[in-house]
């Protein structure tokens, strides 16, 4: 199993990047993520794992890139709620690259 290093703690992660143990993340992983994929963190970043996060949270579930730019525009307003947004900071997929980021599991659907 390959595994990520934050702060001095050796982190699993699935051939993909994606946590284990979704019970073990911390932000400084998304940070560690962000580094690896050369995504540097913004506010506007952590908007969107926060409400992943919440989301996963409520409805045990990562949400396919669709349902997510539904609910991120009901929720943050259509400015962010919006594909071309969403891909700007989450360039590998809003869906994969910010739940692997939000420490959650592949949302599916998702190749």
């Amino acid at each position: 199993m390959a595994t990520i290093s934050v702060e001095g703690k050796e982190i699993e992660v699935d051939e993909e990047g994606y946590l284990v143990n979704l019970d073990e993340w911390f932000p400084a992983i998304a940070t560690e993520m962000a580094k690896i994929d050369e995504v540097e963190m913004g506010d506007d970043h952590w908007d969107i794992i926060n409400f992943l996060r919440e989301y996963y949270e409520e409805y045990q579930i990562a949400p396919a890139v669709r349902v997510l730019t539904k609910a991120v525009a009901k929720k943050l307003g259509k400015e962010k709620g919006n594909s071309k947004y969403l891909y700007e900071l989450f360039p590998y997929g809003p869906g994969k690259q910010a739940c692997k980021f939000a420490g959650l599991p592949k949302p599916t659907g998702c190749v």
